[in-house]
């Protein structure tokens, strides 16, 4: 689209004259308002939307991101989505849409943020910590492989029962949020610990009080949600990791992992057993950081 086409489409000139007229604004505001939706605009058309009743939710929160790319700072941004959501207003007391897909967009500050995340080796060095002199280095090692290796929730590890477990089918189900009930693909190396787990110790700590659950403690009882967190712990400072490592630096390691070699999206979403794809997508700003210091550690003009 043409110039003038984009400024006719998104009406520009008459969201300049809501804002000069009714909304009483000053003149520096207005003219950084129309800038911040103009942008808007010419984004818009590159993605071949080529008016506002086609903007969707998706659409607004990618164009948010694409700013964070550009390197806005917070402030600009946040005065870019009031923008955007004064056009809006704009927008539905002309008619022309008839819902505002910005009322739920995020600003900068609200954002989540993400524990740090560990990489690939530090992981393996993770999994390698686990002591073969420790009495229940089986039962560890099977932990954090299916852990990290299915993107678990504390609460879904250690909620997990041995008829949970289809390890001839590399699958595993998983209980989340709400009950909803998921299968998750697990790798060879879990499905090896796990099986080691079950065959060569599991049975001698089941004394009959295991509920079924597939992570026991030492007294044979189902594995507490401290007790995870005391063994992730324990094995954390044995490898000598510096970063701060909880149950969930796993999952977001998984996620994040998947992502840098080209998983799909919605595959991910699907793992992770995210209700909506949107809170799957912060782990697309990580990837995009992961791009950008590979980037700048190999381009010669980096």
């Amino acid at each position: 689209m043409r110039e003038d086409e984009i400024v006719r489409a998104f009406l520009l000139e008459r969201f300049d004259e809501f804002l000069t007229l009714e909304q009483g604004s000053s003149a520096r505001t207005n003219e950084a308002y129309g800038r911040d939706v103009a942008r808007l605009a010419v984004w818009a058309s590159t993605k071949g939307v080529c008016d506002p009743s086609a903007l969707t939710a998706p659409h607004l929160r990618e164009f948010v991101y694409h700013l964070k790319d550009l390197g806005l700072a917070p402030s600009s941004m946040r005065r870019a989505i009031s923008a955007i959501r004064t056009w809006y207003r704009f927008l539905l007391a002309e008619g022309v849409v008839a819902a505002d897909p910005s009322d739920r967009l995020e600003t900068p500050r609200k954002w989540r943020t993400l524990p740090e995340v560990l990489t690939v080796d530090e992981v393996e060095r993770l999994i390698g910590a686990v002591s073969l002199d420790d009495p229940l280095a089986l039962r560890d090692r099977a932990m954090l492989e299916l852990a990290y290796g299915a993107g678990l929730r504390v609460s879904e590890w250690i909620g997990i029962g041995t008829a949970d477990l289809a390890l001839d089918d590399l699958v595993v189900r998983v209980f989340g949020k709400g009950g909803k009930e998921r299968l998750v693909p697990i790798g060879r190396q879990a499905v090896g610990a796990l099986a080691m787990y079950l065959r060569e110790l599991r049975p001698r700590l089941e004394l009959g009080a295991g509920q079924g659950r597939l992570f026991l403690n030492a007294r044979g009882r189902p594995l507490s949600r401290m007790g995870a967190w005391g063994i992730l712990r324990k094995h954390v400072e044995a490898s000598g990791i510096a970063k701060t490592v909880t149950p969930h630096t796993l999952r977001h390691s998984f996620a994040t992992h998947l992502l840098e070699g080209g998983a799909d999206l919605r595959a991910v979403q699907e793992m992770l057993g995210h209700a909506d794809i949107s809170t799957t997508q912060i782990y697309t700003h990580v990837d995009r950081e992961h791009l950008r210091q590979v980037h700048r550690q190999f381009h010669p003009r980096g």
